[in-house]
């Protein structure tokens, strides 16, 4: 199958884009590179520059390509900026996917997939690992964009018929993470001890989140192909780790004996979230197999190994403080 993939240049979309054309299909890769790089651009796709809101081009690329299945990763994720630049968020995560899906019922394009979140669209909950049928209250802009999404697309199956599956996503970590952004902690952690900074928390340690290797994701986005049509679908372990849990396993493999810095919690955050993802078991027998100790590992190698350090970094696990 011929697979758009937009976002591609980006961590999460290039290991997809990736994973795709190793299981035997063209790919297609649109992204604009403001955040996503070049050098994450898998070998043998084939890559077209351009910016999601510029439907214009994307008609031209589109007409041009004739993808199969479009899967959508191209988004402003940062929920800080989406509180502080509502339009910029909104014209980024509605305006131009919008748009791309009026491209996909002109060029009859057998399905969509949607890189959704799990986090920020159900906002503040009173139980975890929540359900898909928990209500979803995103308290940032960037959550609320990112549900707005979803409902256009069940408008647009119901409509014309356009097949989709919905991913909310967890927290993604692994290989090729933006270490210099504001999400990502994992990456952010060890680029920070591996230069001898004191990495900062925000809050006391104790907000939680669900970290799913990239590996596995790659694994959901691969079985959703010929799966899940009209499903929306959480992806998740289920479990809550704590900020000062992902610091303390970091620090171990990184082997830093700092402790962390505090700030406060920064606006639009929820406090707690782990999505139950039986669903999307019962439906394509996904779940994830990578355990966080193994995938924080190979995150910690992959930073170790592509950057320029300025001093070397001793490796020890003698100081590990088990939270």
């Amino acid at each position: 199958m011929k697979i758009l993939v937009t976002g591609g240049a980006g961590f999460i979309a290039s290991h997809i884009a990736q994973g795709y054309l190793r299981g035997g299909h063209e790919v297609v890769i649109l992204d604009d590179l403001s955040t996503g790089k070049k050098e994450n651009l898998p070998e043998g796709a084939k890559f077209v520059a351009c910016d999601i809101t510029d439907t214009a081009r994307v008609d031209e690329i589109l007409a041009r390509e004739r993808p199969e299945i479009i899967n959508h990763h191209a988004a402003q994720m940062d929920v800080r900026r989406s509180v502080r630049e509502p339009l910029f968020d909104a014209r980024v995560n509605i305006l131009g996917p919008l748009g791309l899906l009026e491209l996909a019922v002109k060029y009859k394009v057998r399905k969509f997939l949607y890189a959704s979140t799990g986090g920020a669209s159900y906002g503040q909950v009173n139980r975890v690992p929540v359900e898909e049928t928990h209500p979803a209250a995103p308290i940032c802009h960037y959550g609320v964009s990112k549900l707005t999404l979803e409902r256009y697309l069940f408008l647009y199956e119901h409509l014309y018929g356009l097949d989709y599956t919905v991913m909310r996503y967890p927290n993604v970590y692994g290989p090729r993470q933006n270490p210099f952004g504001e999400a990502g902690v994992v990456a952010i952690f060890a680029h920070q001890m591996l230069r001898g900074d004191r990495p900062t928390i925000f809050g006391d340690g104790s907000k939680t989140r669900d970290y799913v290797f990239i590996g596995d994701i790659v694994r959901a986005n691969r079985a959703f192909l010929e799966k899940g049509s009209g499903q929306v679908l959480n992806l998740g372990w289920g479990k809550p780790v704590s900020d000062r849990r992902i610091f303390e396993l970091v620090r171990a493999a990184v082997g830093y004996y700092g402790e962390p810095k505090f700030a406060p919690v920064r606006p639009g955050e929820v406090a707690h979230i782990a999505l139950d993802a039986r669903r999307a078991h019962q439906i394509a027998g996904w779940s994830p197999q990578v355990p966080l100790e193994d995938g924080i590992v190979q995150t910690v190698e992959f930073i170790r190994q592509s950057e320029i350090l300025p001093l070397p970094v001793q490796s020890s696990h003698a100081h590990l403080t088990n939270s």
